[in-house]
């Protein structure tokens, strides 16, 4: 069984790269020991710093939410009120037999 065959249906792997490619493939196998655990101390910190920022941004957006739910209900309120309003307008202007709705406010 030849090298090829085992490799055959991996569309990566190139046997046309020659010399190169092995010593390239080789230095990697070496050096990957070396090299993972370097990069992965550089990047826990900017890990963290990402999660940081992250966990800020969401406490900022339940923030803004809140607000932003707040402004709405009262909105809602206030319309609430202001048919309620028409509703007694209009009824004094009408028939008085004519029958009232009611707004259920929360």
């Amino acid at each position: 069984m030849a090298l090829e065959d085992i490799f055959k249906g991996f569309d990566g792997f190139d046997f046309e790269a020659g010399p190169a490619g092995i010593a390239a493939t080789i230095g990697a196998a070496i050096l990957a020991p070396i090299v993972i655990p370097a990069l992965a101390g550089a990047a826990k910190p900017l890990a963290k710093a990402a999660i940081k920022e992250g966990l800020l941004l969401s406490e900022k957006g339940k923030e803004f939410f809140a607000e932003a739910t707040e402004v709405f209900e009262d909105l809602v309120a206030e319309a609430k009120a202001e048919l309620a309003q028409d509703q007694k307008e209009s009824k004094s202007q009408l028939d008085p037999n004519q029958p009232e709705i009611i707004v259920v406010s929360d």
